[in-house]
């Protein structure tokens, strides 16, 4: 079999027809050229019969576009990250966008690079979930007028696009439902970060518990370094359980936090809901599957990827300058682990 490239000119020899009206077909214009059906069908079959691929980067040539976008999330070893990954990949390629995806592991210069690498591939735009530090390279992005939206995290003080999950009303509406199933010594565990999202999720926390009329205690909130979670996170606990008051509850504002949590306190013999009950962000197989199911806040995963791949393709086709801000609600998942307090001893 012959490796020879199939051309246009090839199809339009075989179909008996100009090279041109073969182009229109194969590009999908067989209606503003007024191509007859009958011809427009003949030209696709043998395209289709020849295995005819089109040239990407001719076509890149003649319209300045790779179709391609980057995609920069935060940590794809998350279940969080690589789910709205594959979202945003189906997404893109339905509205005719290859995505080349990198995995910044919550680390400044590694997304700085990363961004570097695809604009020098000639990427049409960008959709990034930043890390902590990344502030200037928006900033970059901007002045260069390359189009990008972040997804799930954003900076409230520059004006981009942005989709993202209300985490201070998600974290509200975790620390509440504690509240109100009995538990009053709500602690939590977050990362000890600026990034404004676990800003949020901390602060709808502490306004959960003051509005139910709990009384804060500092050391019920934990902050964990991103790069020593597992330790971390075995320190927070024990410190929390120690306590004067120890926590009865504990929410935590990370999937990564929460797994650690968990293999910590299954190693204390404490039972959930019973001696802890436990509410995290993210979901995943893993909080099924534990011997108590564990209550989650299930961010709209598919919504924020699709929805950030719309932006995007609107501001590479339409040019859209004002920009979108778009704030999507979490859903609390009630399982065994946050069960009412009053019923744990019936």
């Amino acid at each position: 079999m012959s490796k020879t490239k199939v051309s246009i000119k090839d199809i339009a020899q075989k179909a008996g027809v100009s090279t041109a009206l073969v182009s229109y077909v194969l590009n999908g214009k067989e209606k503003e050229s007024r191509v007859g059906q009958e011809i427009a069908i003949k030209i696709k079959q043998i395209a289709a019969e020849l295995h005819y691929q089109p040239s990407h980067l001719a076509k890149s040539l003649r319209s300045g576009k790779t179709h391609t976008i980057g995609l920069i999330i935060a940590d794809i070893s998350n279940p969080f990250f690589a789910n709205i990954a594959r979202v945003v990949e189906d997404e893109a390629k339905r509205n005719g966008y290859t995505v080349i995806i990198g995995s910044s592991d919550e680390n400044a210069d590694k997304s700085r690079d990363l961004i570097n690498v695809l604009i020098n591939r000639q990427i049409d735009g960008f959709i990034i979930v930043s890390s902590e530090n990344s502030e200037q390279q928006i900033h970059d992005l901007k002045d260069k007028n390359i189009p990008f939206v972040l997804l799930d995290r954003y900076f409230p003080e520059i004006p981009t696009d942005f989709v993202s999950t209300d985490h201070y009303k998600a974290s509200y509406d975790a620390g509440t439902h504690l509240v109100k199933n009995g538990y009053k010594r709500v602690g939590m565990i977050a990362y000890d970060s600026h990034l404004f999202h676990m800003q949020e999720r901390i602060r709808g926390y502490q306004d959960s518990l003051r509005d139910n009329k709990v009384d804060f205690q500092e050391t019920w909130l934990k902050k964990v370094k991103i790069n020593n979670i597992e330790n971390g996170v075995k320190a927070a606990i024990d410190e929390m359980l120690a306590s004067t008051q120890p926590v009865d509850a504990v929410l935590f504002a990370t999937y990564s936090l929460a797994v650690s949590g968990l293999k910590h306190i299954t190693k204390l013999s404490l039972k959930v809901p019973e001696d802890l009950a436990i509410v995290s962000f993210g979901q995943a197989e893993v909080f099924e599957l534990y011997y108590c199911p564990i209550t989650y806040l299930k961010q709209p995963i598919v919504l924020l990827g699709q929805t950030a791949v719309e932006l995007l393709v609107k501001k590479l086709t339409n040019n859209l300058n004002e920009p979108a801000q778009i704030l999507m609600k979490a859903e609390l998942i009630v399982r065994a682990s946050s069960k009412t307090k009053y019923s744990l001893s019936t």
